[in-house]
């Protein structure tokens, strides 16, 4: 193993991704440096992982007296852009949540850093501007994300001779109820998933099936794949993360418990492995039978909606997260339904003139027009 300690910029540090990178650092004190930390509103959890890890700087949307005041010696408050560009980061864990992170993302990018990727947004909303950046300055891109994390581990050492990559998808707490049964959905309801604790954001987007287009969406840009090579299928003890399937048959799958501390470490070590007493192992006879079903593209009308985006491509994936942003939010608040959520987001996209060969400043502005149109709709 390399024995050079790397250094950290989290950005999301307050978040689920966020924290269960830290719980890695932890595991490995030894191996990292956290040199920033950058959240949302989170201030006092902030403060307490500043005084946990003594990075050199830190970033807040609120940044205010008291964080300032309350920072270990030595500690400055700077943007996200300067965190991730600090010369003594090596990698940067892109954990926030949103457009939030594609900025910083490109940032880190033209300042040389490894990006590690769990925010999956920024890659739907520009995949093609961010990933054509980062083979312009030489930067690799890790994912984390579970399913994306999967197909990377299942490629490793193999050619690109492939014929289709599957990836998994757990249905969601809803998966057995009919459609009539969705209109009474309660935001506690939803926020119940079946297999994995995350952000309420993403949980949301897993209850809907969004954020499984939205992995579609990111796999065709990391991968470089056509829409005809990813597949999706129902597996609902999610042990199976994703399949890969070459052109002589054979299919390689990368199991484990859905515990999303085992990706980060694997991108934070790459192309180490490293034992971790922490972590669940997979036990084939306690988990027992592993089930695939159909994915019913007609019970999941936000999945469609992010296909239908996706291929279309130029602005209308930005159209597509901005909107189903709104709607989540508006869900979590009660102030519309669980089935009015692909409404809301079809709603948008079908007012929506894309632009051609978008910046990411015009995808940015974009996104904001996208949050009006759809906070117009609930009007």
């Amino acid at each position: 193993m390399d024995n050079k300690i790397k250094g950290l910029a989290i950005l999301g540090s307050t978040g689920s991704v966020g924290r269960q990178t830290l719980d890695v650092v932890r595991s490995f004190s030894e191996a990292f440096s956290v040199i920033g930390l950058a959240a949302g509103y989170n201030v006092d959890l902030l403060t307490r992982e500043a005084e946990e890890f003594h990075p050199k700087v830190v970033s807040c949307q609120e940044p205010g007296d008291a964080l300032a005041s309350s920072l270990p010696s030595g500690c400055q408050i700077v943007s996200e852009e300067e965190l991730v560009s600090h010369p003594d980061v090596d990698m940067v864990v892109a954990a926030s949540v949103g457009k939030a992170g594609l900025k910083p993302i490109i940032a880190a990018i033209q300042a040389g850093k490894t990006v590690v990727l769990a925010n999956k947004e920024p890659i739907v909303m520009a995949g093609e501007i961010v990933m054509e950046e980062a083979k312009r300055n030489g930067v690799a891109i890790l994912p984390v994300d579970s399913e994306p994390s999967a197909i990377w581990q299942c490629l490793r050492g193999e050619d690109k001779e492939l014929s289709r990559i599957i990836i998994t998808a757990s249905g969601g707490p809803f998966r057995n109820r009919t459609p009539d049964q969705l209109f009474t959905v309660t935001p506690e309801e939803a926020l119940k998933h079946p297999t994995w604790s995350m952000g309420r954001k993403i949980t949301i987007d897993s209850a809907t099936l969004m954020n499984k287009g939205f992995e579609v969406i990111e796999s065709r840009w990391l991968f470089d794949l056509p829409w005809e090579k990813i597949d999706v299928v129902i597996h609902p003890q999610s042990i199976i993360h994703a399949m890969v399937e070459f052109v002589d048959g054979s299919v390689k799958a990368q199991l484990s418990p859905p515990d999303m501390r085992m990706p980060i470490q694997h991108a934070l070590f790459y192309p180490q492995r490293m034992e971790n007493a922490s972590l669940t192992r997979f036990n084939p006879v306690e988990t027992g039978s592993l089930t695939f079903e159909e994915l019913d593209v007609s019970r999941y009308p936000c999945f469609k909606l992010a296909l239908e985006a996706g291929k279309k491509g130029s602005t209308y994936p930005a159209v597509l997260s901005a909107a189903d942003d709104v709607a989540v939010e508006l869900f979590l608040d009660g102030a519309i339904g669980f089935t009015a959520i692909p409404n809301l987001v079809e709603y948008v996209l079908s007012k929506h003139n894309p632009a051609s060969n978008p910046d990411i400043e015009t995808i940015l502005e974009i996104d904001d027009w996208a949050r009006k149109m759809a906070y117009e709709w609930i009007r």
